[in-house]
């Protein structure tokens, strides 16, 4: 009996590790920066883009990191909706500081 893991299976097994690893430090940074509610909905956003795309024969860690950029797309899109409109309240002061004279640029001559 052969032992001994083919190389598809080994292939395979690389490229569960390399999403595994992608997702789960997306997931790690969104959990930090934006707490579990928004990391739930962004694994959920990793998994539907990882399934949207059209997968090449052997998905590298730039596909993965695609992925990843488009979930991050919709995190943000999420969470900029959720943002309160800010308003910029325009200054009515015109005034403008004057920059001080300085000699740092006056030309300097050697005899």
């Amino acid at each position: 009996m052969n032992t001994q893991p083919s190389v598809s299976n080994s292939t395979c097994a690389e490229q569960m590790l390399m999403a595994e690893r992608e997702l789960s430090a997306f997931i790690s940074a969104v959990t930090e920066l934006f707490g579990p509610e928004q990391a739930k909905l962004s694994a959920d956003d990793w998994l539907e883009e990882s399934e949207l795309r059209d997968s090449p024969p052997r998905p590298t860690s730039r596909y993965w990191r695609a992925v990843t950029i488009a979930a991050s797309a919709r995190l943000a899109n999420r969470v900029t909706i959720a943002l309160p409109q800010r308003t910029l309240v325009a200054s009515t002061d015109a005034t403008v500081s004057p920059i001080p004279s300085s000699n740092c640029f006056a030309p300097t001559f050697l005899m």
